[in-house]
């Protein structure tokens, strides 16, 4: 299983950037973007901002109702501009990022990206830190 943790980039910012087993998933998209040929690619994607979120960041990343939450915003902060979606599936022993989509290129193909699955209580932890932050 993967591990998560998240951090505000740039230091100091309210903007939170998952990691992946301690890469930033911004790198991790930039590579598979840049490696399928896609354009625009690298350096688009960017941190979530913590005042963006309806609810609580725990209710957002246990998923969207319509299978579509954002993981990353853009480079400039708007989560609609050029967001980093993903389905998120929660169990009761793990959580699943797959289905990965760029709303504004759905031709995109991202089904050799991913899947990431996390320990539940591992996952849980790192998004509680969000909460307090």
């Amino acid at each position: 299983m993967a591990t998560l943790r998240f951090e505000f980039r740039p230091p100091g910012e309210l903007a939170a950037v998952p990691f992946v087993d301690d890469v930033a998933l911004t790198e991790l998209i930039d590579r598979f973007e840049l490696a399928a040929g896609m354009s625009p690619a690298g350096d688009a994607y960017g941190g979530l901002s913590l005042r963006a979120f309806e609810g609580t960041p725990t209710e957002h990343f246990h998923g969207q109702a319509d299978g579509a939450t954002p993981l990353l915003g853009c480079s400039c902060g708007d989560w609609g501009c050029w967001p980093l979606l993903a389905r998120i599936t929660v169990t009761g022993d793990e959580v699943v990022w797959d289905a990965f989509a760029q709303p504004h290129r759905p031709k995109r193909d991202y089904r050799g990206f991913g899947p990431f699955r996390f320990a539940r209580a591992q996952y849980d932890a790192a998004v509680l830190r969000l909460d307090s932050a």
